[in-house]
């Protein structure tokens, strides 16, 4: 039989796995351990330092990039070791991921259990695998030249690449559970859901812009930015031209992502009101309901990472937060499209 519960098992696991790197990687931003390993290698890399010559080694090699000399200086033998694990952790899991979505597709394949729309969706599937690995690596070479952090623009573009595989993977997964369960789409809400998809990965992007620049460290008060100012004044005035503050000045990107967070919450909200107007089938409803959930909870998160400067645990529960939330969109979106 094609397109079984097997393969539905396949893709969910691999949904579930982009999910835990997902989370490490937020772990890995977070306690800046993204640039502990300063090269790459593909098979010999998935082992560990194994002895103290090993670490060593690795350490002194470290030391050669600039977050060691300008930042990390102080940093003994073990300190590293606390902020290799990450990166190494974060590493694996990206190795295991591509095995579980290679191995069991060409198992699938070869025993004919996929049809050829799945066989289509699976490679692209492989191919926005690969290009995420690719990011992976380019945005980790742009911290080992002349500064110590990576390109805020790269850690957008690997983040968003990860989150789109999801969404993708969940998608073809949402194809095969419900391929008996069609009903003709809903033009108006297709419409609508999609205006607040595209808002909320403007969202999730313009977060990763602030991850990148560490954005989040500074004007920690809500509602406003500043005493008294609902736009401090460096939002326009840190870089020239002015647009350039929203894409790559802190208070800028900050800003943006404060601002269209509202953007995100109110295109929820009318996507939930044009849906009590519709006779709806439960999962459409119970979609439609979580997606509000969510957004509050999400909104929430949001606020109080803000607040408390941005903690490990917080800052990374909101990341979570906008994987769920992109998660219940795509649902939300495969639901009232087919």
């Amino acid at each position: 039989m094609k397109d079984n519960k097997k393969v539905v098992y396949w893709l969910l696991t691999g949904c579930a796995l982009i999910f835990i790197m997902v989370v490490v990687g937020g772990i890995t931003r977070l306690t800046n351990s993204g640039l502990s390993i300063s090269n790459y290698k593909l098979i010999q890399g998935i082992v560990p330092p194994m002895n103290q010559q090993e670490w060593v080694d690795a350490f002194e090699l470290y030391k050669q990039y600039p977050e060691y000399q300008k930042l990390h200086y102080h940093f003994n033998l073990e300190d590293f070791k606390g902020i290799y694990f990450w990166e190494w952790i974060h590493r694996v899991i990206g190795r295991l991921i591509g095995v579980v979505f290679i191995i069991p597709f060409l198992y699938f394949l070869f025993t004919k259990q996929l049809t050829k729309s799945t066989i289509r969706k699976a490679i692209l599937l492989l191919c926005l695998g690969g290009f995420q690995g690719f990011m992976g690596w380019y945005m980790v070479k742009s911290g080992l030249v002349d500064r110590p952090s990576v390109s805020h623009y790269r850690l957008a573009a690997h983040l968003m690449t990860a989150f789109i595989t999801f969404a993708y993977s969940f998608w073809v997964a949402l194809d095969i559970i419900y391929k008996n369960k069609l009903k003709p789409s809903v033009p108006s809400m297709k419409k609508w859901i999609w205006v607040g998809m595209i808002i909320l990965i403007l969202q999730i992007t313009w977060g990763a812009f602030v991850a990148g620049l560490d954005a989040g460290f500074i004007h920690n008060s809500w509602p406003l930015m500043a005493e008294g100012k609902w736009i401090h004044e460096t939002v326009y005035i840190e870089l020239k031209p002015v647009w350039k503050n929203f894409i790559a000045g802190k208070s800028g990107v900050q800003f943006v992502h404060r601002y269209l967070a509202f953007f995100v919450v109110a295109a929820i909200l009318i996507i939930w009101s044009k849906a009590k107007k519709l006779a709806l089938t439960r999962a459409q409803k119970n979609g439609v309901n979580l997606l509000v959930f969510i957004v509050c909870i999400q909104f929430l998160l949001g606020v109080f990472t803000l607040i408390y400067q941005v903690p490990v645990w917080l800052g990374v529960t909101h990341q979570v937060g906008a994987f769920c939330l992109l998660a219940a969109m795509t649902f939300v979106l495969h639901r009232f499209s087919k």
